[in-house]
């Protein structure tokens, strides 16, 4: 008997010892493919807005504040005019209306015509308006002369940059922002476009409202969720830090509606001919970089005619052809990899709609078949973890409550030409609150709608828009 049992335990020992050595080794392997991060990690700190050091490198460099965090003059605890800080819910809302529309502009089945006729509308001063999805991401630019600091949402998705001029009045309506509405009578180097102008012309063409007044060009903006601009297009000194550009064409806003969270209108990043890269291509040769920062309490930088200082590290892919619009950056998405595994989508998944990158949209959406593929993995992966109710347009979801640290799957987005992205930890997960941390994608609702590479998965990566090179590149780590 006493044999028996040292037999016994020695088995036990042996098989106990593959058991725990084979556990070791998955967990080393492993490892890589996760990230591990304290869970308080997940949530805003109430720690003071901590300035990006890349911003004062260059003088083409913009701080970018998050609109609603402690670093911006329209944080909710400095503003005095603008409208209350969106909560969560309203943030997604407000996603899934921009997404709409971008989904809408790039229909196959929807003609250049038909998004034309649209923007003609005639009750355009009329309609009611919420907001230009959720205007995450400002830029401060000196317009006029004198000149005049104003907070632009800076957007990818938009080419015609704008702003709101005086006067506003009973007939004239302007929503509330924090900084003065520009005043275009007071500054010496402003002046209307005639309906004649080339610019004029060609805004039709581009997708937006025409008419004329006394021979001064009229132009109109209506975004998917309804809000507008509609005022005086216009030449005016536009300011970047020691960057002077003298007659940039803008629109001169006296009739805007939609809650704008305070900023006083929009930069224009898009590919069209109205975009500020464009107008600017003579000094930035069309190239411009950001880093979105990871929190709300840091900065990060929009720097014109360079890559921001990581030249070295970006990798390129060609800009898409994919999608037929003359504003949005297309992208080529050909994989995607969870916990270094690559997930089994086949390439026409991607190909059928094509991609974009979106500077204004949050949550990245795939295609209802790769976002399954992605969704499973995740899921496999988080086995460990409780799951909980979803939210909104995010389903999957998981209760951290009582959990120092998290291990959560790395994701990657693969682009053609071999660059592969890999999202920060702090994009994977949307937080609503330790009972309620979700994967930060979604599926889109049919085949044939366009993939969005979402400004929650670029956070902390350095964009790189080269225009002129046709390509876009990314660099990880760019910001905090």
């Amino acid at each position: 008997m006493k044999n028996l049992l040292s037999i016994i335990t020695l088995v036990l020992c042996v098989w106990l010892s593959f058991g725990c050595t084979d556990g070791a080794q998955k967990r080393k392997s492993g490892e890589v493919s996760f990230h591990r991060i304290h869970a308080s990690s997940l949530f805003p700190s109430s720690s003071p807005c901590v300035l990006s050091p890349r911003a004062s490198n260059t003088k083409s460099s913009l701080l970018v504040m998050h609109t609603h965090g402690p670093c911006s003059s329209l944080s909710s605890k400095k503003a005095t005019t603008s409208p209350k800080t969106p909560n969560h819910d309203d943030i997604l809302r407000l996603d899934q209306a921009r997404v709409k529309s971008i989904h809408s502009r790039l229909s196959k089945k929807s003609t250049v015509q038909d998004r034309v006729s649209q923007s003609q509308s005639t009750d355009l001063e009329v309609r009611d308006g919420s907001t230009l999805g959720s205007g995450n991401y400002i830029v401060t630019v000196g317009i006029g002369t004198p000149k005049h600091n104003l907070s632009l949402v800076f957007d990818t998705g938009s080419d015609l940059t704008w702003t709101q001029c005086e006067p506003c009045g009973k007939s004239k309506t302007c929503y509330p922002q924090e900084e003065p509405i520009f005043n275009p009578s007071s500054s010496t180097s402003y002046s209307n476009l005639s309906c004649s102008s080339p610019f004029c012309n060609s805004l039709t063409s581009q997708g937006y409202y025409r008419n004329c007044s006394a021979s001064n060009c009229i132009y109109g903006a209506v975004y998917g969720d309804r809000s507008f601009t509609l005022g005086f297009l216009a030449k005016e000194k536009f300011t970047l830090n020691s960057d002077v550009f003298d007659n940039i064409n803008f629109g001169c806003g006296e009739n805007n509606k939609g809650l704008f969270y305070g900023a006083a209108g929009l930069l224009g990043l898009g590919r069209g001919t109205f975009s500020f890269p464009s107008q600017t291509a003579m000094t930035y040769n069309n190239i411009f970089s950001y880093c979105l920062p990871s929190s709300p309490d840091y900065t990060g930088h929009l720097t014109f005619g360079s890559t921001g200082g990581l030249s070295n590290s970006v990798k390129y892919t060609p800009i898409s052809t994919s999608t037929d619009s003359a504003s949005f950056y297309g992208l080529d998405i050909v994989g995607i990899t969870v916990a270094g595994k690559e997930l089994e989508i086949p390439l026409t998944v991607f190909s059928t709609a094509g991609a974009i990158i979106d500077s204004g949209t949050v949550i990245t959406r795939l295609p209802p078949m790769a976002y399954a593929a992605l969704r499973t993995a995740f899921k496999e992966n988080m086995s460990n973890y409780t799951i909980t109710m979803g939210r909104a347009i995010l389903d999957t979801c998981y209760n951290f409550t009582g959990l120092e640290s998290v291990e959560i799957p790395k994701v990657s987005l693969s682009f053609e030409g071999g660059t592969v992205v890999e999202v920060d930890s702090r994009g994977i997960l949307y937080v609503f609150d330790v009972s309620q941390v979700c994967l930060a994608f979604a599926g889109n609702g049919d085949d044939g709608d366009v993939a969005i590479f979402g400004n929650v998965q670029q956070m902390t990566i350095e964009v790189v828009y080269d225009g002129a090179g046709g390509r876009v590149g990314f660099a990880p780590n760019g910001c905090m």
